[in-house]
């Protein structure tokens, strides 16, 4: 019999978040909050099932709530290691500092700032406490998901929204660990909450370190074999979370961030696209489950009662959040577009403030009346920030107009929008000290010159064009109009960026000089059709501006 409820259960969750989901598509609205929303319906408002005890304390669920519960747990340790498996340390390498300096400054700034909202409008401290942290962190899932829709994930305001919500992350990592170690059992006086905090952060910091570890040494050379498998590429990398929730639940760590960490290390290596792609349709089942199982806990006097000071939270984050960002990133030296693109493209909070608020819950920390204002500040963020960063172009255009953001004294014309409609020019990319006298010289003698570099630094005082970013990233090499371009010259010192804009050089057909900064790398640079190779230890640089020169006119 209790078999029988449970399967009526599951079903009756599955059938409501597809019928919902059809909604989802139709509204473009995230299908995390209409799972909530089913949730809502199927327990609270209609009653047709009961998960009273199926979320935040799964020992005492029984029968089929206890199976609901571990598959929500299961769910939830699925998403956060697609999570991790998003947060790539190559895509944002070339925006890690403004990234870190923007992460933790916001963090800082929203934390202080959304605890005194709340200890204001009447939260005791430690419910204020739990608000601020939850209201601190985005949605990485969201913000991958819609940013990678709009096809904008290696644009500037991409990677750096993406390195800000690492720096989250790994904050929420910290977080759940300070939660693990406060919430063991015989914690009741100080000495023993200090020995539990302390071992669950030594456990952090063996994860942490065993993680980067295996993305180092361990996992490229089995997952690299693997990927020729798909079967057993799906295998090892499920293997690969559970195991990494089993040493966290082993180190008396939340299973979270055992999964979460396996995904990172994953990350790092060339097979995350792929494993990201056929873990989805698993992950979305058992994702549904968790959040339709988060919304059935709401009771609706509770939140009722909590709206006034929900709207009002939810209105800090979707104003306050972006403004914090937009501020930081511009002083970082980048334009109001980027700046104002990054603040709303993080304008949400987090699946992780669920899961924050759930084990607030289980540890008797907070109530549900918390957990009620974290899903009403949850629901409306992600489906307002949704349609924000759908029509982001749309938006940023009318406060361009309307000149609403003068008062951050945001610079609109900083160096990375120089080559918006450059053509029949020379780009230069890297400005070492070569490739600046190349630029130099060639400006002075009346080219159009337009110098790329990742260094925000060294392109700022060029009387030349100039333009930040990484030409790794084709969409980069599309703004600085590289087919159009009558020259390209890469005086870098990275061998498989010198072959990548080779490569790119001869299907444009675009001629290219590159730096041969060693023998060895000639062989592969000639059979890629470079046009030049620069030697500067046998050419001085009056002879290489002359040869660049030359190549131009032929």
């Amino acid at each position: 019999m209790k078999d029988t409820v449970f399967l009526e259960t599951l079903g009756m969750m599955i059938v409501m978040s597809g019928f919902l989901l059809v909604i989802a598509k139709k509204l473009s609205t995230p299908s995390i909050v209409l799972f909530i929303f089913a949730g809502l319906l199927l327990d609270p408002i209609l009653g047709l099932v009961d998960l009273s005890s199926a979320f935040g304390a799964d020992h005492h669920a029984e029968g089929a709530n206890a199976a609901i519960a571990m598959m929500s747990h299961l769910g939830i340790a699925l998403l956060l290691f697609l999570v991790g498996l998003e947060l790539s340390l190559e895509r944002i390498k070339d925006v890690g500092k403004v990234a870190a300096i923007a992460g933790l400054g916001q963090i800082s700034l929203t934390a202080a700032a959304g605890f005194g909202i709340s200890y204001v409008l009447g939260f005791s401290m430690v419910d204020a406490a739990f608000l601020a942290v939850a209201l601190t962190f985005s949605s990485t899932v969201v913000v991958v998901k819609l940013v990678g829709q709009r096809k904008e994930t290696d644009s500037f305001h991409g990677r750096i929204a993406v390195g800000v919500l690492l720096v989250q992350d790994l904050v929420v990592i910290i977080a759940l660990t300070f939660l693990a170690g406060i919430g063991g059992e015989g914690s009741a006086n100080g000495a023993d909450m200090a020995l539990d905090l302390a071992k669950a952060f030594a456990g952090m910091v063996v994860m942490l370190v065993g993680a980067l570890i295996l993305a180092k040494y361990v996992l490229p050379k089995p997952f690299e074999w693997a990927a020729r498998r798909p079967e057993m590429l799906l295998i090892w990398s499920l293997a690969l979370c559970f195991g990494s929730v089993v040493a966290a639940e082993s180190l008396g760590l939340s299973p979270e961030i055992g999964a979460f960490l396996a995904g990172m290390s994953l990350a790092q290596l060339g097979c995350a696209h792929d494993l990201i792609r056929r873990l989805q349709a698993l992950m979305n089942f058992f994702i549904a489950v968790f959040f339709v199982t988060l919304g059935a806990q709401m009771q609706l006097t509770e939140a009722g009662d909590q709206l006034v000071p929900a709207i009002l939270l939810a209105v800090f984050v979707v104003i306050a959040k972006p403004v914090i960002l937009i501020f930081l990133v511009s002083r970082l030296g980048y334009s109001q577009e980027t700046s104002f693109k990054t603040g709303i493209t993080l304008a949400q909070i987090s699946e992780f403030s669920f899961i924050l608020a759930a084990m607030g819950m289980s540890t008797g920390l907070i109530g549900k009346e918390i957990l009620a204002v974290i899903a009403i500040v949850g629901l409306s963020t992600i489906i307002l920030s949704s349609y924000l960063i759908i029509h982001l172009d749309w938006l940023f255009e009318r406060v361009k107009q309307w000149e609403l953001l003068s008062f951050l004294g945001v610079d609109v014309e900083a160096p990375e929008s120089d080559a918006e409609v450059l053509s029949d020019h020379i780009i230069i990319i890297g400005m070492n000290s070569m490739g600046r006298r190349i630029a130099v010289q060639l400006h002075d003698q009346g080219e159009t010159v337009l110098a790329i570099d990742t260094d925000i630094n060294k392109v700022k005082d060029l009387e030349c064009k100039s333009m930040l970013g990484n030409v790794e990233y084709l969409q980069v090499l599309e703004e600085a109009g590289f087919d159009r371009a009558k020259l390209v010259v890469s005086t870098l010192h990275i061998e498989d960026t010198n072959n990548l804009v080779a490569y790119h050089s001869q299907q444009a057909g675009v001629p290219c000089v590159v730096h041969g900064f060693d023998a060895t790398v000639h062989d592969a640079l000639k059979e890629l059709g470079v046009t030049y190779l620069i030697d500067s230890k046998k050419a001085g640089m009056g002879v290489l501006v002359d040869r660049v020169l030359d190549l131009e006119l032929q």
